[in-house]
């Protein structure tokens, strides 16, 4: 008949222990190498910190963009897509110092799997008006933006002032080069969009390649949960580029 040795059940207990926090950082490594991926390839988190897409989304409201389905589908007039800056068009970041070692280790991973946000502050998010090819001029007697010699009417999602129903008062005129897009924001008056870059060497224009993916959900906060619509019938009666 043998006994066990009274260090044996802590030698048990203690190899249960390390079993248990190896299958724990296992399932946490699993779980961000998912997010990590999701994030990289499938969908972002994105907060808002400007006024310049009132009233489809306000400042401090966090959404969701669709990395994947454009890549196969492409954009459409009226898509809410989150860019990054194409140069020129965000005021450069005041230096701050440098956070310490094990805050920077916390917030990268809180980055990683899609909590935390901190690359958002070089991007931005506006309303595809006009796709590669495009005529976009404004603005016709009624205050209207022309694609494609076709009016448009964006009183639907547009936030203008009391009393004002021109889609812009800053009038341009362009034509929107391939692998580009012309966006602008629904808070015309308050969105440092397009058309207050035409003077950089990109004339304004956003390169496809610099553009994340399609705003489709607003996530936060919760009584602001709801798809984002993109008013794609308001474009309906536009032609095709010649």
């Amino acid at each position: 008949m043998t006994t066990d040795s009274p260090s044996a059940p802590t030698s048990r207990r203690r190899r249960g222990f390390l079993i248990f926090l190896r299958d724990v950082l296992v399932i946490v490594l699993i779980a961000a190498v998912v997010s990590f991926v999701v994030k990289t390839f499938v969908v972002r988190s994105f907060y808002i910190p400007s006024a310049s897409m009132e009233q489809t989304l306000l400042i401090k409201d966090r959404i969701l963009v669709d990395e994947l389905t454009p890549r196969w589908t492409g954009y459409e007039r009226g898509d809410v897509v989150v860019f990054k800056d194409p140069g020129g068009w965000l005021d450069p970041v005041p230096q701050t110092p440098a956070a310490p070692p094990l805050v920077q280790a916390v917030d990268w991973v809180l980055n990683v799997v899609g909590i935390s946000a901190t690359d958002a502050q070089d991007h931005l998010v506006k309303r595809v008006i006009g796709l590669p090819g495009d005529h976009v001029v404004c603005c016709n007697a009624l205050g209207q933006i022309t694609i494609n010699g076709a009016p448009i009417d964006e009183l639907s999602y547009l936030n203008l002032p009391e009393g004002d129903t021109a889609a812009s008062n800053d009038p341009f005129d362009v034509v929107v080069p391939e692998g580009s897009l012309w966006l602008l924001g629904d808070n015309r008056d308050r969105s440092r969009d397009a058309r207050a870059h035409q003077d950089l060497p990109s004339k304004g224009f956003v390169p496809l390649d610099n553009v994340v993916g399609k705003a489709f959900l607003t996530t936060w906060p919760l009584n602001r949960m709801g798809t984002i619509d993109g008013h794609h019938d308001t474009f309906n009666g536009v032609p095709d580029p010649e």
